[in-house]
């Protein structure tokens, strides 16, 4: 049978939490997938947490929602185990090695020499080159099986591509809600409700978390326009990715560039560099965040932590709200429908985003796009660890590539 969250033991459970997920925060490669089926092994095989049933209710609620699943799935199952305390150390532990790393990275390359830099770094770029396709790839095979999710994938890359706007990208995705909702309304299976109802105070709590969540998507952008301080800004920018992210983690890269670039924050190839290197760490890609905020401006890891903060915040304000209702949502035809829309036009704002900035900022020359290329073909058909691949054109960048 298994154990629900009881409020005796707390401090006990905490513990193991940190020690689980500080682990699993360490050896966790391989991307939300990989992710999913390390936690399934660990709180429902070996640990007994919870029963299948409830585990794979958990990951559909996560997948969802916006934000970046795996982590929104750390937080539900610390949840589960240890209520809110037990939610926010087991998100923090899984979270900090990666979010470390990345603090790390920015930090160290801002006292590198320019000249250093030049081989590797572009290596690191055809690394983002080839892990942006290989997602456009996958996800395109499971959230556009039919011809109007396609076709509309194919409409959106060439909306986010005229329109250069940071509202384009989440209009766009608006409209694939919409579009999926009159078109398969009618047409798609849901399950029956299962689940007992939740309680008063579950729901009040879910419904302040929601409360809270849109509060802050609709009032820091007035804050910041009204204050211009550039705290609040990026604050807003980072919360506004956060809570925007349809389709796992590899979609932050089109609506963070969105926010950043345009604004003269940092550079293309500055924020590509980062996302390659992500590619090789542990934990949620969300701690690329940690890198942008490191590299904005001198000094930067305090800022990397108000990212990180930003960033992370919506993903937790949604999943914890939402787990009161998610029972009764996920029997709706209407929101199925709307979801599968909203999926499809993710996966075109990911398809724009691989031309540009992805494709126009690595690939100067025929060499580019060959050794782009065998990374995509090592990473589809031959399974190539993504650690591996970054790692493996960083070698070669330094030794045969110009930048």
């Amino acid at each position: 049978m298994a154990r629900a969250f009881e409020p005796d033991g707390v401090g006990p459970r905490l513990f193991e939490l940190l020690r689980v997920f500080l682990r699993l925060g360490c050896t966790s490669f391989g991307g939300p997938v990989a992710h999913v089926g390390m936690l399934h092994a660990e709180v429902v095989q070996r640990r007994d947490w919870l029963d299948d049933a409830r585990f794979a209710d958990l990951v559909a609620l996560c997948q969802f929602l916006p934000g970046p699943a795996s982590s929104q799935l750390v937080f539900a199952l610390g949840f589960h185990r240890a209520g809110l305390p037990g939610a926010l150390v087991a998100s923090t532990c899984f979270t900090l090695p990666s979010a470390l790393l990345m603090l790390g990275f920015a930090a160290g390359l801002a006292r590198l020499p320019s000249g250093a830099q030049a081989g590797w770094l572009h290596g690191l770029l055809l690394a983002a080159l080839a892990v942006v396709a290989q997602a456009v790839w996958s996800l395109g095979k499971t959230l556009c099986p039919d011809v109007p999710r396609a076709g509309f994938a194919l409409a959106s890359a060439a909306a986010v591509l005229w329109l250069s706007s940071s509202w384009t990208l989440p209009a766009v995705v608006a409209a694939g809600g919409l579009v999926g909702w009159l078109t398969y309304r009618d047409r798609l299976l849901v399950p029956s409700a299962a689940s007992a109802a939740p309680s008063a105070a579950h729901r009040r709590f879910g419904a302040a978390a929601l409360l809270g969540w849109a509060l802050l998507l609709v009032g820091l952008p007035v804050l910041a326009q009204a204050t211009r301080w550039r705290s609040v800004e990026v604050f807003d920018a980072f919360y506004r990715a956060g809570s925007l992210v349809f389709g796992g983690g590899h979609v932050v890269l089109p609506l963070l560039r969105a926010e950043l670039v345009p604004r003269g924050w940092l550079t293309d190839a500055q924020f590509l560099t980062g996302y390659g290197a992500a590619q090789a760490l542990p934990g949620p890609l969300f701690t690329f965040a940690g890198y942008l905020g490191g590299v904005m401006q001198p000094g930067g890891w305090r800022w990397g932590l108000l990212c990180l903060g930003a960033v992370f915040l919506p993903a937790w304000l949604l999943v914890g709200g939402a787990l009161p209702f998610w029972d009764a949502l996920r029997t709706k035809r209407w929101a199925k429908a709307a979801l599968a829309g909203a999926n499809a036009a993710v996966v075109g704002v990911l398809l724009a985003a691989l031309y540009r900035p992805v494709f126009v900022e690595s690939v100067h020359d025929a060499v580019d796009a060959a050794v782009a290329a065998v990374a995509f073909v090592l990473l589809e058909r031959w399974k190539a660890p993504p650690w591996a691949i970054v790692a493996g054109l960083a070698a070669v960048g330094q030794l045969l590539l110009r930048p």
